[in-house]
């Protein structure tokens, strides 16, 4: 499988337009050609065109030569990218074999990284990169590699500079050795003799001269082990094959024990031979009395940290101290007498006798011309002498007699040159004469002129800042004006991909020709479109990819959620402005590419449709979701509540609703006992209103017929209800029924049975059978009571009188028949004219004329068929 080319970017170069467009004319033109060649001769073809013609052909060479020598150079780097990334994981796997943390080993692993990578080992001199086959220099400090021909221009500059320098500060006839000075390396400063200039190109090991360059090997390499010695010094070499940068530490095994000393011998890598075991140290200090405390370490032990009553030199303070410093002075003055007896010790606390008395030694006068040897309480006066102590000026000398204390100024008059020698002037000798005259010399660093009043003639150094451009164009130079070219940008920049998480390091300068790095990290660059992130892909350079989310936003319209792909930010083909071209060298306008923010789509969510009149609810797409008909009747319950509407399905309004009207009689049931029409008439909402008619209704006793309003004697029938149907029918006179003692019932005209006889309170006379012995009480009394029997006297009077009595009795028989005759007759004539007179006159209570059989049958059978065409609907 051939491998593609593979650069900045990720696969092929993009096409180039011209290069197309020159083609596609170029073709059409080759095409128009071969058709023309029968037709008419070439001469015939504008000259317009064939310049034309000429200059795209030259175009489209130009353009293919470019892109050929840019696919070579992607191809290379991608190679050169392939094979640095294998040399990595094999430099990372030796390293580790060292058995270090990656901390100690992470300064030569980058060195070697660096020089197994393109572009990335710059000259600091020159600022340009350091190929793979030229002459280099390595630094045995930093370990930078730099072009052999700069570095021993870089310091045979340095060296020439030094002693300009020099040579400018010494008196005229003086000369500078210059191989007394030294050149440092441009990275580092670290110094080099003059002996130490490179003349020859070495490997890094400095054992093979001019070293061939071999892609299998390391650049600048000659392939054999380095063996130079290790460091720290263990008589160990390395054992790595010629390489740049330091070298690991020693891999060899060593068998050593700890710093104290006390735990057994272990075989340990030469380069961490020294360890610590982890126990106190317990050697003996110097103090003698106190052991080590301090963890196994290495070197001498440290001070005595304990504390200990030590007296000072002189014994007269006490105080407790470390135990270390065992001797130490106090701030009191001995003030012992001395050996003379007269004067006291004056030296701070010391050990052993007090030393001589200072005034009984020899002691001169104060111009120290005469020395004499006297008491230490007699006081050396003056000898009496000029004092000839030089002055201060030190030209002249002190002119009073010996005396103590300090000499006088010097007042004589002299003729003083100023500094630089231009000038004189007669002033005191104590004064200093300085003339107004800059110092036209130009300083050290041979760019400013020194204008110093009165200068001396050795310049000061120049202590302004050079500020020079350095070789990095990004930079000045900061250090002091000096002589000769800058040292270079000690900088260095990060050139990070993408996402700023994969960097290398580069010197300043090489930022604009070093190529940013590849990241294998997630991209991590903010989305352009409305979602918090985007979909995970590897960094890379440019813009990201298009968003292939879903959309997700709430739709303003309809508040559902976008499920189609994201749209915020969409690159759109835009069609090019119709523009008249000027020629046919002008190309075509082609379509222009942009990103727009585009709407959602409609809405394909399915959202349950009901239709105007909510018959039905069936599922449309959201964007084609609008209430229509469904044909159905109505059904609504119209303003009566009685019936429904029957108009095809429309849009109800509840105020004011605007179903049909209903047209129908009142249907609603009568309350009970009510015959009469409903009072409205048509049909209407709510109950019927409260039929007032009179109706004619026999009482209970069925002797006083009642006019009657028909809604009370309905509302009567109710439990709880006042008045009563009980009280409402009663005619309110005495029931004319008997009970069973032959009395009329106590009870006003009512319902039902009627009181008992033991209710009955009719007072009674009672008597002897005879009826000579009377007496008079309650119906319902007698009853309980036995009756009363004759006497003798009654016996023998009802002896006399029972046939008087039967008389009397048939005879009374006679005439309550008869007056009972003649009452029921009254009442029954009474009756029958009432009965008559009803008969004539209209009947009031007569029910309303029923409608007939076939109306109720029309109603119910189309409440059927409505119920069943809704249902039939439902289905569908």
């Amino acid at each position: 499988m051939d491998q593609q080319p593979r650069g900045r970017g990720r696969g092929v170069p993009a096409q180039n337009v011209w290069t197309t467009r020159a083609e596609t004319h170029s073709r059409s033109t080759n095409t128009g050609r071969q058709q023309s060649t029968n037709k008419q001769p070439i001469k015939d073809i504008p000259r317009s065109t064939r310049k034309f013609e000429e200059a795209c052909a030259q175009i489209k060479a130009s353009v293919d030569k470019h892109v050929a020598k840019l696919t070579e150079e992607l191809s290379d780097s991608g190679s050169e990218e392939d094979e640095t990334n294998n040399d990595n994981s094999i430099i990372s796997t030796v390293l580790n074999l060292y058995g270090k943390s990656s901390s100690e080993l992470g300064k030569i692993e980058q060195v070697l990284k660096d020089s197994l990578r393109s572009g990335t080992s710059v000259c600091l001199i020159c600022i340009a990169s350091v190929k793979k086959s030229d002459f280099i220099w390595s630094c045995t400090k930093c370990f930078c590699s730099l072009h052999l021909s700069c570095i021993q221009r870089w310091a045979k500059d340095s060296i020439y500079f030094q002693t300009e320098a020099a040579s400018d500060q010494l008196a005229p006839g003086q000369f500078v050795d210059p191989r007394k000075f030294n050149w440092c390396c441009p990275k580092c400063r670290a110094e080099y003799p003059q002996t130490a200039i490179p003349s020859t190109y070495y490997c890094y090991c400095l054992k093979t001269q001019e070293p061939r360059f071999d892609p299998w090997l390391v650049p600048h390499s000659c392939g054999s082990k380095c063996e130079k010695l290790l460091q720290p010094e263990c008589k160990h070499a390395c054992l790595l094959l010629c390489h740049p940068g330091p070298c690991p530490p020693c891999p060899q095994t060593v068998s050593v024990t700890c710093f104290c000393a006390k735990s057994p011998v272990e075989t340990r890598r030469c380069s961490s031979q020294t360890w610590s075991c982890g126990k106190k140290c317990s050697k003996l200090l110097p103090c003698k009395e106190h052991k080590c405390e301090v963890i196994c370490h290495s070197g001498i032990c440290p001070p005595c940290p304990k504390k200990s009553s030590q007296n000072c030199l002189c014994g007269s303070k006490k105080e407790e101290r470390p135990c270390h410093s065992i001797e130490f002075q106090c701030d009191k003055v001995c003030r012992k007498m001395l050996d003379c007896g007269h004067h006291r010790c004056e030296t701070i606390c010391h050990a052993g006798k007090c030393a001589t008395c200072p005034l009984a030694l020899p002691r001169t006068c104060p111009c120290g011309k005469k020395a004499v040897t006297v008491a230490c309480t007699v006081e050396v006066g003056g000898c009496g002498d000029t004092c000839c102590k030089l002055l201060e000026c030190g030209i002249h000398e002190c002119a009073e007699r010996c005396h103590k204390g300090k000499c006088g100024t010097c007042w004589q008059m002299r003729f003083q040159s100023c500094r630089c020698g231009l000038k004189k002037k007669e002033l005191p000798c104590y004064k200093e004469f300085q003339c107004e005259t800059k110092c036209k010399h130009i300083k050290d660093c041979r760019r400013h002129p020194c204008n110093r009043k009165c200068c001396t003639g050795s310049c000061p150094p120049c202590d302004q800042v050079c500020n020079r451009p350095l070789g990095c164009k990004n930079h000045k130079c900061t250090s002091r004006c000096h002589q000769g070219p800058c040292y270079p940008c000690d900088r260095t920049v990060d050139i990070t991909c993408s996402c700023g998480r994969t960097k290398i390091t580069v010197p300043c300068g090489r930022e604009r020709q070093t190529k940013p790095p590849k990241c294998s990290l997630p991209c991590t660059k903010p989305p352009d479109c409305h979602h918090e992130s985007r979909t995970k892909h590897v960094c890379h350079a440019g813009s990201c990819p298009p968003c292939k989310q879903t959309c997700l936003k709430v739709s303003e319209r309809c508040g559902h959620i976008c499920k189609a792909p994201c749209h915020t930010s969409v690159l759109v083909q835009v069609a090019a402005p119709s523009q008249k071209r000027a020629g046919p060298w002008e190309p075509e306008q082609a379509p222009k590419m942009e990103i727009r923010k585009l709407p959602c789509p409609p809405c394909p969510v399915p959202v349950p449709v009901t239709c105007l009149g909510e018959h039905e609810t069936a599922d449309w797409p959201c964007h084609l979701s609008v209430p229509s008909s469904c044909g159905r009747p109505c059904g609504r319950e119209l303003y009566c509540t009685n019936h429904t509407c029957t108009k095809p399905c429309h849009v109800v309004s509840m105020n004011p609703r605007n179903c049909q009207q209903c047209e129908e009689v009142c249907s609603k049931n009568r309350p009970e006992d009510c015959t009469h029409p409903c009072g409205r008439g048509k049909c209407h909402p709510g109950p019927c209103p409260t039929c007032t008619k009179l109706i004619k209704h026999s009482c209970h006793c069925g002797l006083n017929p009642q006019l009657v309003r028909c809604n009370e004697l309905s509302d009567s029938s109710a439990p709880g209800s006042t008045p009563s149907r009980e009280q409402l029918l009663s005619c309110k006179d005495r029931c004319p029924k008997l009970l069973a003692c032959k009395h009329r019932c106590p009870l006003s005209c009512h319902s039902g049975d009627c009181a008992a006889q033991l209710d009955c309170v009719t007072t009674v006379h009672v008597s002897c059978p005879c009826k000579r012995i009377k007496k008079s009480m309650a119906c319902n009394v007698r009853s309980k009571q036995p009756a009363i029997s004759c006497d003798d006297i009654c016996r023998r009077k009802q002896d006399q009188e029972l046939k008087l009595k039967e008389e009397k009795e048939r005879a009374k028989r006679e005439e309550e028949e008869r007056v009972n005759r003649i009452e029921l007759e009254q009442f029954q004539r009474k009756f029958d004219k009432r009965r008559n007179k009803d008969r004539r006159r209209p009947d009031e209570t007569s029910a309303p004329p029923s409608r007939p059989i076939q109306f109720y049958f029309l109603i119910v059978a189309v409440i059927l068929v409505a119920i069943i065409m809704a249902f039939m609907w439902s289905r569908v």
